[in-house]
């Protein structure tokens, strides 16, 4: 079985541990977040597979922190709400954080949160999709609260991250986590 470790950047009150949780238990809700981890396992493409998805928290005085689960993920969500400038303004920093902890080119997944909100919009889903072919990413517009996209966001990302991990050399087609040798022991009586 596949396993990915996936983490959520963005601004604070973007709609990370909602999407997260959306994602992982079905349900939506707002609760301010220095750190956390969910878990599912589901089906991508008749393949089972298990995502940690690690909530960062979007503060500022949180970048030392951020940095350490940046390391950890394999996959980044970079998030943004529709309805604040700033917050899309800011996803720069947030990629560049990504880019000085891991080598060569990081799977990234832009996305625009509380599509909802149409009525509150102050970034257009044109400016989302050019920023992401800026990034050279894959960019979709979601709501935790509704549900719209969310499972498609991270069944999207498990699409990259496979196609990437099947492109490294003497990668293993299905990889899960490291067997640990068992070590013989024999007694002589």
């Amino acid at each position: 079985m596949d396993q990915w470790t996936v983490a959520v950047l963005g601004d604070g009150g973007v709609g990370k541990t909602a999407l997260a949780v959306q994602f992982t238990l079905n349900c939506f809700t707002y609760d301010p977040t220095i750190e956390d981890a969910y878990r599912k396992q589901f089906v991508v493409d008749n393949r089972m597979c298990f995502v940690e998805v690690i909530d960062t928290a979007g503060q500022e005085e949180y970048a030392t922190l951020r940095d350490q689960w940046v390391r950890e993920g394999e996959g980044f969500i970079l998030v943004y709400s529709i309805a604040s400038r700033s917050t899309f303004d800011r996803l720069e920093v947030f990629r560049q954080s990504v880019r000085r902890a891991k080598r060569g080119d990081p799977i990234l997944m832009l996305v625009g949160n509380k599509c909802d909100k149409t009525y509150e919009r102050e970034v257009s889903k044109e400016e989302g999709a050019a920023l992401a072919r800026q990034f050279g990413c894959e960019f979709i517009e979601t709501s935790a609260k509704t549900a719209q996209n969310v499972e498609r966001v991270f069944t999207s990302l498990v699409r990259a991250l496979r196609q990437t991990r099947n492109l490294e050399p003497g990668s293993a087609p299905n990889p899960g986590r490291p067997k640990e040798k068992k070590e013989k022991k024999c007694i002589i009586l």
